[in-house]
C-alpha cells in the first residue's frame, strides 16, 4: 500500500513540475442538426429535432428551448408507406416548449406504426439540406423468461431490493438489446449502461440483475441500482440493431467518461447521414411488470 501511494505522489509531482499553461484557438463552427428519433413495435415514430450547442456554451432554460428545430419537413417510410410528420408542441412548464415530429392525425392514409422485422427511412429537409437514416425493428428474439426480487446485499437500506431477470438467449451472435424500467407512476427510463450484445450469454438462459434507470441530470444518487419495497416496477427489454446499439455503446461511454481526466476521447457513433448527429433507432420491445410486497 506504502509503495502505491508512494508511486501515485511522484507521479503528482511530476506532472505538476511539467505544468504549463496551454490554450487552444477553437473554431467556430455552425450549429449541426441533432437527430433522436424512435420507432417501436405498436407505436408511431417520434422524431425530435435540434441544434447543437458550442462545447463552451452555456446551459439555460431559455438556451435549450430555443435549440428545438422548428418547422423542418420530415418523412418516414416502411418501405410502402411514406408519410410526413406533423409538428407538435409539448408544454414543459415554466412557459417553456418542447417540439417533436409525428404521425399527421389529419392525414392517416399513409401513417403506421412499427412492426417486428421491418425496416424504416427517415427523410428530414431543413435549411436547404437533406439528412437520411435507416433502421430496422428486428424480432423479439431475446425473451425474458421471469422478473423476481430479493434483498439487497448487506450494507443497503432494508427497504431496498434487487429486480432480477431471468431471460434466454437464442443461439448466433448478434443479438442487441436496450433497457428500460418504470418505477411506479414515473416515466419508463434508461438503465446507466442500457445497451448490451450477447458475447458472453449467447445462446444460453441467465440472471443478472436489472439496475433501476435514471434521468441524466445530475449526479448519480446513491444506491441508484435498487428498487424499494412496495415499489411496481415494469422492466422494458428491446431488441434492436447494430447501429442503435453502436449509438448508445459509444454514447453511454461518453457520459461515463466526463470530468475524467484521464479517459479516452470518444467519438459518438450516428447513422444520420448528411452531416448530422444523433440517431434514429428501431425498438422491438417486449414488458414485464412486478409488484415487490412491503
Amino acid at each position: 500500500m506504502r509503495i502505491h501511494f508512494l508511486s501515485f505522489i511522484i507521479v503528482c509531482f511530476s506532472l505538476i513540475s511539467c505544468e504549463r499553461n496551454v490554450s487552444f484557438d477553437l473554431d467556430e463552427v455552425s450549429p449541426k442538426l441533432v437527430v433522436e428519433g424512435t420507432i417501436e413495435n405498436g407505436q408511431p415514430p417520434i422524431i425530435y429535432l435540434s441544434r447543437s450547442l458550442d462545447y463552451f456554451s452555456e446551459i439555460s432554460p431559455d438556451i435549450l428551448a430555443n435549440s428545438f428545430v422548428r418547422n423542418a419537413e420530415v418523412f418516414v417510410s416502411n418501405g410502402i408507406l411514406m408519410h410526413k410528420l406533423k409538428e407538435y408542441i409539448l408544454p414543459l412548464g415554466g412557459g417553456y416548449n418542447a417540439y417533436y415530429f409525428s404521425i399527421d392525425s389529419a392525414d392517416l392514409a399513409t401513417a403506421f406504426t412499427g412492426q417486428l422485422n421491418t425496416t424504416y427511412s427517415l427523410r428530414i429537409l431543413w435549411e436547404g439540406k437533406e439528412y437520411t437514416a435507416t433502421t430496422r425493428i428486428t424480432n423479439i428474439t431475446r425473451q425474458i423468461d421471469s422478473l423476481f426480487w430479493k434483498p439487497a446485499p448487506a450494507g443497503n437500506p432494508p427497504e431496498k431490493v434487487a429486480v432480477m431477470i431471468r431471460a434466454t438467449d437464442p443461439a448466433g451472435f448478434g443479438d442487441y438489446v436496450r433497457y428500460f424500467t418504470k418505477q411506479n407512476g414515473d416515466p419508463f427510463y434508461p438503465g446507466l449502461n442500457s445497451v448490451y450484445d450477447d458475447q458472453v450469454i449467447d445462446g444460453s438462459t441467465y440472471e443478472v440483475q436489472v439496475e433501476r434507470g435514471i434521468l441524466r441530470t445530475g449526479s448519480t444518487p446513491e444506491a441508484y441500482s435498487f428498487f424499494d419495497k412496495g415499489d411496481t416496477v415494469t422492466v422494458k427489454l428491446s431488441n434492436i440493431d447494430k447501429a442503435t446499439y453502436d449509438f448508445w455503446r459509444t454514447m453511454e461511454f461518453t457520459y461515463a467518461s466526463v470530468g475524467n481526466p484521464f479517459s479516452s476521447p470518444t467519438k459518438v457513433m450516428s447513422n444520420i447521414n448528411g452531416g448530422g448527429l444523433g440517431y434514429f433507432g428501431g425498438y422491438a420491445a417486449q414488458y414485464r411488470t412486478i409488484i415487490i410486497p412491503q
